[in-house]
């Protein structure tokens, strides 16, 4: 066959910006055209008017929102805000994955597909601001609210902000939060997350400058905790230093609710705009008596006031179209929440037992409480109701029709799993080990007992969790180990006495239907770790639960693990499929102010499948401290028994800069960089070195 007839790969574009922004609405804003209005309106306000723009309407949600702004007499429609990381927490909506499990599919577009499903409820419902999504780093698994973020990666976690920000703002306003360091749970009230310029750059805030500058996302909501002993609430470096003048971000910052805000002219002036849920520091009395005493100016009152009125006129709250409610829980968004399920899942250890095959004969027990629980991750804030929730055991009853499939609760006589085939555990965590901590009277919906939660002390299961693995696996034939958690738990101590190990993350409404069909394999699990999975709690940074006073650095992650030369149990970025995939042809190209990095995969195996290739870059000859190797890309490749795709993957200049405090900037060292391509943070195979001279780029 000659060359020109030879086929060509499938060609796979990793991060295509024209698909992820398509029907963002904040990218369509002409702001001169709004400028003009809102400056006209703004000259017709009183004081009183500009200050009702500044606080919400009420403590307690109504219908699940909460109000905020507006004037029917200036024809200003109030904002309606709901929570969303998981779902639109109003009445029942579709509980998706949670973000970390959302985050492990690496898939952006389906990311966007979940933010453009989320944001078409919250419209649905009658809200036009969605409190999502969560994009504080996860320095710490063991952080309570790791299952509401996404990476303890920046870029990772970059990319799939951009994508659901710019779903859901096809239909309402987003607000990314906690701005900013918020990452320890019980003490978050208080706690000071101390940290040196540089580290709060590169490592802490890049994140929310792509969600910034990428996706123009309409709102920030603040942290309740102080960064270098100063509230987040009234920091001016956080809020108006950085957010307004060196990202150029025009839209309005809302606290975090009840103790978000803590005075009146300190958080005004650092550029607090709306104080949430309802009025205590900015109520017209407070404000009007630090005018009087001249802590306060006017032109701070009609500047923040000004900017909760810019996008309302610029998002035509007044006039925002409310779909059709039946699109809540429609057949679509089920499905997609099915799919997000399957494609979360990280199947960590598999000893030729997976897939299974649903065939006469076969003999399976399910074991354990969870697996006729519905476990949709914490109870605070992000909860969400569904109509239905598919289980493990209702999930598998639904989906197997030749096998026999046996129920065990973990009080049950487990001495007879000998007599099975397969013997499957679903075990993990609830929402009363982790998640977020409410010190409040909070109701559970279904059982009203207080909402639990809060950072976790130990990587290990409860103890009855690991006493049930054991059991089975003494006793069992084979042992397939389900996990259900927000973060990484410690497997070491049991790891060996089972056959395979898939992490499901809380896998939302459809999870027990999505866990059917991968453990039978009519989907190969393709998901990859978003947070290393490390042997003990003793491979990472101190981590009190207690804290007051927390110091960051560059290093946590797989960042540290690299540092300090230690092996995970797994490592960032791994995960397992059914099939086998080679990396080869990697080929670079130089532009003017960017690589074009292509990489061929093959389907090696004999099934479908989807292998997800990340790239990542080292410094080698820095004359500052760089960390051993930072992620700067990644994409998926969904290929056929067989198939061979092209892969490209762009690297910007300015994902190479460092940021240098002295000069108060970005800095694109002349020295050597490395670019590494693999299929996790510690599989690397293909490899590629440039020098920079401070002028050109030659490879090396």
């Amino acid at each position: 066959m000659s060359w020109q007839s030879q086929p060509l790969n499938k060609r796979i574009v990793a991060f295509d910006k024209e698909l992820i922004h398509a029907g963002n609405k904040g990218l369509a804003i002409d702001h001169e055209e709004v400028a003009v209005e809102v400056d006209a309106l703004m000259a017709t306000m009183t004081l009183s008017q500009k200050i009702n723009q500044l606080h919400g309407l009420q403590p307690a949600s109504i219908d699940g929102f909460y109000y905020a702004g507006g004037d029917e007499e200036l024809g200003l429609a109030p904002y309606k805000m709901v929570d969303g990381p998981r779902g639109a927490r109003a009445g029942m909506a579709t509980a998706f994955p949670v973000a970390i499990g959302r985050a492990a599919t690496f898939d952006v577009e389906l990311e966007r597909r979940v933010g453009l499903a989320m944001g078409l409820e919250v419209a649905a419902k009658g809200g036009n601001v969605i409190l999502a999504p969560t994009i504080n780093l996860l320095r710490h698994p063991g952080w309570g609210r790791a299952q509401e973020t996404y990476s303890e990666d920046p870029w990772h976690m970059g990319a799939m902000a951009v994508a659901f920000i710019s779903g859901a703002q096809n239909h309402v306003l987003t607000s990314p939060k906690h701005f900013a360091l918020n990452n320890l749970e019980i003490t978050r009230f208080d706690l000071s997350a101390n940290i040196d310029v540089r580290s709060l750059h590169e490592v802490y805030l890049p994140h929310f400058k792509r969600s910034i500058q990428e996706t123009a996302a309409a709102s920030v909501m603040s942290a309740y905790n102080k960064m270098n002993d100063v509230y987040c609430g009234e920091h001016p470096i956080l809020l108006t230093d950085i957010l307004r003048d060196d990202w150029g971000f025009t839209g309005f910052v809302e606290s975090d609710w009840f103790l978000g805000t803590r005075s009146t002219a300190a958080a005004i002036d650092a550029g607090m705009d709306i104080e949430m849920p309802s009025t205590h520091w900015y109520s017209e009395e407070n404000i009007n008596e630090a005018l009087a005493s001249g802590e306060l100016n006017e032109e701070a009152i009609h500047r923040n006031a000004r900017r909760v009125v810019y996008q309302n006129v610029a998002w035509q709250i007044a006039d925002m179209e409310v779909p059709d409610e039946r699109v809540v829980e429609c057949e679509e968004h089920i499905a997609l929440a099915r799919e997000v399920a399957e494609k979360s899942f990280v199947l960590l250890k598999n000893d030729k037992i997976l897939p299974l095959e649903d065939t006469p004969g076969l003999k399976v027990a399910l074991v354990g409480d969870l697996a006729d629980t519905v476990n949709l991750g914490d109870r605070g804030s992000s909860f969400v109701t569904s109509s239905e929730v598919s289980t493990p055991l209702s999930g598998l009853q639904a989906f197997i029709k030749h096998a026999s499939l046996h129920y065990f609760r973990s009080d049950d006589d487990l001495t007879r799993l000998g007599e099975f085939d397969i013997c499957i555990v679903v075990a993990g965590l609830t929402y009363v080990e982790e998640g977020e901590f409410i010190p409040t009277q909070q109701q559970e919906v279904e059982e009203g007992e207080l909402a639990r939660g809060g950072d976790r002390e130990t990587f290990a299961l409860p103890d009855h969790q690991r006493f049930l693995i054991d059991t089975v696996a003494g006793v069992a034939k084979k042992t397939i180990v389900l996990l259900e958690g927000g973060s990484a738990i410690q497997v070491t101590d049991w790891l060996d006495k089972v056959d395979a190990l898939l992490m499901l993350w809380y896998p939302g409404r459809e999870g027990g239907h999505a866990i059917a069909n991968v453990l039978f394999g009519n989907c190969s699990p393709s998901g990859k770790l978003p947070v290393s999975f490390p042997r003990s709690m003793d491979q990472l940074m101190p981590w009190d639960v207690n804290s007051l006073s927390v110091d960051h650095s560059l290093l946590h992650g797989y960042r540290l693990l690299d540092h300090q030369d230690q092996e995970p149990a797994f490592p960032f970025g791994f995960g397992m499929s059914y099939t086998t995939f080679d990396l080869d042809g990697l080929q670079i190209e130089r532009t003017a102010d960017h690589f074009n990095v292509t990489v061929s995969v093959t389907n090696t195996g004999t099934v479908s499948g989807v292998e997800i290739v990340q790239l990542y870059v080292s410094c080698t000859d820095s004359t500052v401290f760089r960390v051993p190797k930072e992620l700067k890309g990644f994409g998926r490749a969904e290929l056929e028994a067989g198939e061979t795709a092209d892969l490209e993957m762009n690297l910007g200049d300015e994902d190479l800069r460092y940021y240098d405090p002295e000069q108060n900037g970005w800095v694109l060292e002349s020295c050597s960089y490395d670019l590494q391509l693999g299929v996790s943070s510690r599989d690397l195979p293909l490899s590629s070195g440039w020098l920079f001279d401070g002028v050109e780029w030659q490879p090396v």
